[in-house]
This record gives C-alpha cells, structure tokens and sequence, in this order.
C-alpha cells in the first residue's frame, strides 16, 4: 500500500524540524563538542581542557556528600563552586605534568578524533550523572536531618545548585586566567631587561605579592572586616528588644554601678538585663532564693580607665574595674562566683548562666568582660588573641582577691566559656594541673580546634577513646558529654575534685574544623563514628575543608545536642562540677527539663 498523505505530512515535519537553527546547531556541536583554540594570543576566553573540567565537575560531585550539619541549597551551590574550581586548578596542574613528560608526540588527527569522542561522553554522562548525584545528596541530607532531630522537609533546587556552582566556579577560573595573564606580560617586559630564568623568577614574585596585598588588605581588611565592623559596631550601640535595665543594684548597669547601662555594649546589656530575680527562682525551685550578681564590662572602658603605652593594660584596667564591682555587689561573699569567657561579640551563654543561678538558687555572682564586638569568625581572625588575654587578666584579678580572703569565706571560683570563649578561658592557664590547681571546676562547651588545654588532651586520650568522646586518666577530673546524663556517668570509676566537664557534640564544627582539613583524614571521621554523624559522609582532599568551613555558618541551624548547639547540657555540667548541699539526681532532671523547655532571654 502506498504511504498515507498523515506519514507523508509527519516526515516533512521531522525534516522541517531538523534544518531549525537550534537542530542544526545541536548536531553541529555533537559532531565537535569543544573549540578550538583559534587564536593563540586568547588566553582567558579560550576553551577549557577536558581534564580540567572532568576533574572539576568531580569535585563538585564530592561536594555534595552530606557533612557534619545539614546545609541549604544555597550553600551548597556555594561549595560546589569553590571545589570546583579548586579540581580545575588540580586538574590544570596534572595536565601540565602529563604534557611535560609525555614522549610520543602528539598525531594531530587521533588527538581531535579521541578528543571528539571524549567530549561527546562528557557531555552525555555529566549532566546525567550531575542530576543523580545532586538528588541523591537531597535524600541524604533529609537523612542527616533525622538523624539530628530536624523535620525531614527540605527545598533542594537542583538546577540552582548546579548553576549557581557553575557560575561561581566559572568566576574563579576566570580570575585566575586574568592574574596567570598579568603574569605571563609581566615576564616579557622583563624579559627585554633580564635574563629569562631572572624574568620568571621575578614577574612570579611579583604576581604573587600583588595579588596577595590585593586579597589580603584590599578585598579582606578594607572590605569584608571594614564592613562586618561597621556593622557590628552599630550593632554594639543598641539595644534588643524588650531589653530593659536591670531594677537590681546587683547587677552592672543598675542603680548604684560603677558601670553605666549605656556603657555596657548590646551584649551586656542582654547580659545584665535578663538576670533573673530571687522570685524568679524560688518559683522554679520551691526554695527561698536571692537575686544573683552578674558583672559586665565592655570593651569600651570609661574614661577613667583608659588604655596606656602598655598594651596589655587596657585587659588589666577591666579587670581591676571587674573586681572593684564585684567588691559592690558582695559577689565574694556568694556561694559560687564564675568567671564567663565570652565569644566574640561578647556574648554568654543565658543557659549556662540562668542554669548556674537556678542550681544555687541565686547564691552565685558571675562575671565577664568583653574583648571584642566583631563576630567570633571576625574576631578569630583579628582578635583571637585579644580573647586570650583579657579572659587571662580577668581571671587573674579575680583569683587573686578570692586568695586574699579567709580561706572558710572564700567563694569557690570556677571558670566557663563556649566556643570562642572556652578558647578564652584554656588560654588563660598553662595546662589542666594549672588550670585544677587555679579553680573549683571547669565548664566549657563547644573549644575550637585551636584551643591549646582540649586539644592536648584529645591527643592523650585514654587508648581505645573516640575523639569525639575522648577518656582521659579514666575521668578522674575530665569528662566529656553530648548526652550528659548518660555520658558524664562514664568510666562508672571514681571522679575526683575538682572537676572540668566538656560539653562537646560530634556534629560541632566549630570543634572540628582545621586546616589540616585539605590534605589530612581527620581522626573523627574514624570508625566509630559519632552518634549525630552520618555513615554517608566521607573526606575528600580539599573539598572536606570547605564544607566544614560552610557548616560553620549553619551549626546554628540545628539543635541542641548537635551542631554548635549545648542548650539545656549546662544543668547537668554545673551539677556534676559544682553542685549543691543535698542535690540529687533527680533535681537535675526536673532543671534540665524547666531550661529546655523555655524560652532563652536573648
């Protein structure tokens, strides 16, 4: 039978289809998936070699396994971008190292058949394999999610992801084309006036110092730390909401304080604003109770303490005036008087302070001075050692005075910190004998990896410990805790005074994160892994790095005991390293439970 005038009709659709500019264009690239590199003087805008981008693209797929937090797509896209372009620069170097050590020498028809056939199988299984691997690291992360007590609900936009890491990648290759250009003119004008080994050695040089000198003070202190500090130096200036100040003379910025309320700092003004009052917690505890004392001062000191040519004077001026205020307010007659090292921004904790206060119904006095208004990422980077040593002046000042008392009237004195702030407060003694040997205990959640007392005993943890929950000296003053209740119970041994309890959750990056990341296995992701942690996750050269460093920003997100998150484990640490005439186990309980389930002052 002849053809129906409907199959004739649909070949010439199908023919019609075929000569469209787009049909046409899409075999024509089938045919030679890449370009050629017509110009030679084209350095930034030629196309890229195949193994630059295949690694590239590999990086990016290893971005997407899960890490210590759940992250949004946005960070994703993030990371993706700069491991990416961290594969293009490896896989750049390695093509370099093959070509330079390549002894057959290039058959230019093979070249550009092999070449064509490769890019066509790059172009078929990269996207494909993109799509699976960015949907599978959605399921993961819902999975992570579970596993750290979140809703599983998660927007994940594929496309968006895989766009927003192309572009930024595409970015940082491009910077790097134009810095490699400079380089390459630099070298042939001096070429003309030194000789060629001397040219290179010195366009390098140069290269590198200006771009250096253009990242460092340019792009990262005259832009990225100039604005954070304007920001947080408004921020400093105000107040929050519903802040209002303190009714107490116990209180710095109260009636009475040789500390104005202006002068406190937003901060420490959350801080001495919030304190909770003698009726407060006897409602919470049944007992009789009295107002707290907290003392706050700020890093802009008063006039009458301005700094001197000393530089370490200004830390020495806030603790005398510390310790002037303590005076006032009767803090050395307390039960328990702690010392508090803040965070960056001069922050503390309102769980570790409320739950100090409610255990010794009010019979404490707490204290803290503040170093820095910057965010702890901030002042890490500025600061760091600013935390060091107006923590080590403080806590100084104090020992000293509580020394100088009869030894039946003396308050015990122990020290505590998160984050930033336990940096702050392990800086402060030479190691854990001087650090049992100057207090009554020790609280200190979350240490970063730097901070020089944990991170010892971590390496000289018991044999057959995690590092994530580490043993030392069979917990006889030491112990660390993600689930207090379970874990400060362990090795069931004795537990001597006094005693330092860490509070450390396996999912913290703050705890983790390192540059030891980019090249190194760290030894938490050793098995046994920890209970938050996802058997999915795995380390990566390079690519492990950025997303600990992303996971920082959102250890937040997340809550306690995972992430950057302590909550309500302040209970149980202050009952096992200071706790009370008569307190049970029980009584931490019903505590533990009261401060989880309210609302944080601030």
């Amino acid at each position: 039978m002849g053809e129906t005038s409907a199959g004739r009709g649909a070949r010439v659709r199908v023919r019609a289809l075929g000569r469209t500019p787009f049909v046409a264009g899409v075999r024509a690239f089938a045919r030679h998936p890449y370009l050629h590199r017509s110009d030679p003087s084209r350095f930034v805008r030629r196309w890229p070699a195949l193994t630059p981008v295949a690694v590239a693209v590999f990086f990016f797929w290893a971005s997407l396994t899960p890490s210590l937090v759940p992250r949004p797509w946005l960070l994703q896209g993030v990371v993706g971008g700069i491991t990416g372009a961290i594969g293009y620069l490896l896989g750049t170097l390695l093509l370099a190292l093959a070509r330079a050590v390549a002894l057959v020498p290039r058959v230019p028809r093979l070249s550009h058949r092999v070449r064509t056939r490769a890019w066509q199988v790059f172009w078929v299984a990269a996207p494909l394999l993109t799509v699976w691997f960015v949907s599978d690291s959605a399921h993961a992360q819902r999975r992570l999610r579970q596993l750290q007590g979140l809703a599983p609900s998660l927007t994940w936009h594929t496309p968006m992801i895989a766009l927003l890491a192309v572009v930024l990648c595409a970015l940082l290759v491009v910077f790097a084309r134009l810095v490699r250009l400079g380089a390459r003119r630099l070298i042939r004008v001096l070429d003309r006036l030194l000789p060629r080994p001397v040219a290179i050695a010195v366009g390098l040089l140069v290269t590198a110092a200006v771009v250096t000198v253009g990242v460092r003070d340019v792009v990262f202190d005259r832009g990225v730390i100039d604005i954070a500090d304007r920001i947080s130096e408004a921020t400093n200036g105000g107040t929050k909401d519903g802040i209002t100040p303190p009714a107490s003379a116990l209180v710095s910025g109260g009636p009475g304080s040789l500390i104005r309320w202006q002068d406190l700092g937003f901060q420490g003004r959350n801080f001495t604003g919030t304190v909770l009052g003698e009726e407060q917690i006897a409602r919470v505890t049944g007992k009789p109770a009295l107002d707290p004392v907290r003392v706050y001062v700020s890093s802009e000191l008063p006039r009458a303490f301005a700094a001197e040519a000393d530089e370490e004077e200004p830390f020495r001026a806030q603790a005398r005036l510390a310790v002037r205020e303590l005076r006032r307010t009767g803090a050395f007659d307390r039960a328990v008087l702690a010392v508090a090292g803040t965070t960056g921004s001069g922050w503390v904790d309102p769980n570790v302070a409320e739950s100090l206060e409610y255990l010794h119904g009010g019979d404490t006095a707490i204290v803290a001075v503040q170093y820095s208004y910057l965010p702890s990422w901030v002042s890490f980077l500025v600061d760091k050692e600013k935390a060091g040593k107006a923590t080590r002046e403080l806590i100084k000042a104090v020992r000293d005075e509580v020394r100088a008392r009869p030894a039946a009237s003396r308050p015990k004195l122990v020290v505590t910190g998160e984050s930033l702030g336990a940096y702050a407060v392990e800086s402060s003694f030479d190691d854990l004998d001087d650090l049992l040997a100057g207090t009554d205990g020790a609280l200190l959640s979350g240490t970063p990896n730097f901070s020089p007392i944990s991170t010892e005993l971590r390496e000289r943890r018991d044999a057959g410990s995690p590092v994530w929950r580490p043993q030392y000296e069979d917990g006889a003053h030491v112990r660390w805790a993600q689930f207090p209740r379970r874990d400060l119970a362990r090795p069931p041994g004795p537990w001597g005074s006094p005693r330092a309890v860490y509070l450390q959750n396996a999912s913290d990056p703050i705890v983790w994160w390192s540059t030891d990341l980019l090249l190194d296995r760290p030894e938490w992701l050793r098995d046994p892994l920890g209970p938050d942690i996802t058997p999915e996750i795995r380390w990566f050269p390079f690519v492990s790095f950025w997303q600990t460093t992303v996971d920082m920003a959102v250890s937040y997100g997340v809550q306690a005991p995972h992430g950057h998150r302590y909550g309500a484990g302040a209970v149980d640490g202050w009952a096992a390293v200071v706790p009370p005439v008569g307190w049970t186990a029980a009584d931490t309980q019903r505590l533990h439970a009261f401060v989880e389930s309210r609302k944080t002052p601030y």
